[in-house]
């Protein structure tokens, strides 16, 4: 039976699994994306949207309920200052989870976790990079001599 068991225990005590969700929050934040593996990714989803939503607005005792949770002052900054201003207008759902396929050596299914807002390749939003375009050489124009005039294919059946 499962009763009240509301999210994944990833088969770790309650201090150790806070320790590894805030370590892996602060490396999210600072890298933009990590790879790990999909149940992890999955907590840590869980575990983050609500501090990222908590960090659109700045107010001392939000920081201080962030800092609660990440455990590292630099990290605080870096989502407040970086991360906040470019998730301002997002309503929700501000990762992405990405499965990878499946690792060599335990056969654990991994997954790629990033922002949304700091992928370019996916993000329809951004400002598209222009190609340079190169024009196409024209063709050139045979000419003719100066001496020869130039006939059409009706003027040769009309003389006929």
């Amino acid at each position: 039976m499962r009763h009240g068991k509301k999210f994944n225990h990833l088969g770790r005590k309650t201090a150790h699994r806070k320790a590894m969700l805030s370590n892996m929050a602060c490396s999210l934040i600072e890298h933009k994306r990590i790879n790990t593996t999909l149940a992890k990714a999955k907590a840590l989803r869980q575990f983050i949207e609500p501090i990222i939503t908590k960090s659109k607005n700045d107010t001392t005792h939000n920081r201080r309920v962030v800092f609660k949770y990440l455990k590292n002052k630099y990290m605080v900054t870096e989502l407040f200052k970086n991360v906040a201003v470019k998730i301002a207008d997002r309503p929700g759902g501000y990762l992405r989870i990405i499965k990878l396929g499946n690792r060599l050596g335990d056969n654990a299914e991994m997954a790629m976790i990033e922002f949304v807002d700091y992928n370019e390749n996916y993000n329809p939003n951004a400002k598209k990079k222009k190609s340079t375009r190169r024009s196409r050489r024209k063709k050139t124009t045979v000419q003719t001599p100066v001496g020869t005039p130039e006939t059409t294919e009706e003027e040769t059946k009309s003389e006929e």
